[in-house]
């Protein structure tokens, strides 16, 4: 964040505080609660598996830190790491049309992937987590700034 040189230290703590509470209320504003999940998991459903995935749950959590998501078959439940809030949505959708598929294809074969290749954007978002993903394993200097 740039700041004017003119601005005395209390001008600059409150414009910090300003700029924070903009930003935190975009980000509230970008992400989906666990109703509206389930809502977008039921749209794609219909728009990508003519609605044949049915899951009974979808909804966040924090305890995924190595995946992006997961799915449980038996109980048709779907489960999105929590770090996907904010990514753009067409990452999201992925990820759920992947849990989604899972309802329908257990595992990762053949068949599974020529499911998934109904959402058109597929590539494109393995792309962006396998950025993200490789982002994470690079070094990073104490005392050095991201920019």
């Amino acid at each position: 964040m740039l700041i004017p040189a003119r601005m005395s230290e209390a001008e600059e703590q409150r414009w910090v505080r300003v700029m924070l509470d903009k930003l935190a209320a975009q980000e509230s504003r970008r992400t989906l609660g666990d109703a509206e999940l389930a809502e977008r998991a039921r749209r794609l459903s219909a728009q990508y598996f003519d609605g044949r995935a049915r899951p009974r749950s979808v909804r966040w959590v924090t305890n995924q830190n190595t995946r992006w998501g997961s799915c449980t078959p038996s109980d048709g439940s779907i489960r999105l790491s929590h770090r996907l809030q904010g990514m753009p949505e067409y990452v999201v959708d992925y990820v759920l049309c992947h849990e989604l598929a899972h309802l329908l294809v257990p595992g990762h074969g053949p068949r599974f992937w020529r499911l998934l290749e109904a959402y058109p954007r597929t590539e494109r978002a393995r792309g962006y987590l396998e950025g993200v993903v490789a982002a994470d394993r690079l070094p990073h200097v104490p005392g050095v700034r991201d920019e």
